[in-house]
């Protein structure tokens, strides 16, 4: 790993992050598969289901290549001068541990409703990251995020395999 100066986290290199990023989606769906009959049961009043947790990934992923290639997306956009603020509580702070923080989502990404069967939210999540995958090869290295600000490709797919990985450990505890 390379380490840049100041209080940015360690950066690797772009197919590394990537493949930690598809290891990290092979550990949802699997977790997915295990869970049976409570694919659409939330374990607790007020918290998803494994279905609404894969759509809520899926969703994610869908909207960081939009982000990612310029496009508009889901995510909200922060004023510039506050996204170094953001950038430096959550999201290195998130790369730094090595493990992503509870929080909550906007709304435009918390799912209703999820993909019926685990095959389907499979099929699912893997259209999404691979629109993922797709826009992080075809990026420049670096790109700015509507809440984080001037980050790299290669920071956002490690922060994307954290997310997942965050997610599947709550489809593992259904």
């Amino acid at each position: 790993m390379i380490h840049l100066t100041g209080d940015e986290p360690p950066v690797g290199d772009l197919p590394s992050a990537l493949a930690e990023s598809r290891a990290a989606l092979q550990k949802l769906v699997a977790a997915g598969e295990k869970c049976g009959t409570s694919w659409t049961t939330p374990r607790a009043p007020g918290k998803w289901s494994p279905s609404q947790i894969v759509e809520h990934v899926a969703r994610v992923l869908e909207e960081s290549g939009k982000t990612i290639k310029g496009e508009p997306s889901a995510f909200p956009g922060l004023p510039p001068f506050l996204r170094p603020l953001i950038r430096g509580l959550f999201f290195n702070r998130i790369l730094k541990k090595n493990r992503f923080i509870n929080g909550r989502t906007n709304r435009a990404l918390n799912p209703i409703a999820g993909p019926p069967t685990p095959a389907e939210g499979r099929t699912r999540l893997q259209r999404a990251h691979d629109a993922f995958e797709r826009a992080c090869k075809d990026s420049p290295p670096r790109f700015v995020h509507g809440v984080f600000g001037d980050i790299s490709t290669t920071e956002y797919a490690r922060f994307q395999a954290l997310h997942t990985l965050h997610h599947a450990e709550q489809v593992l505890r259904s």
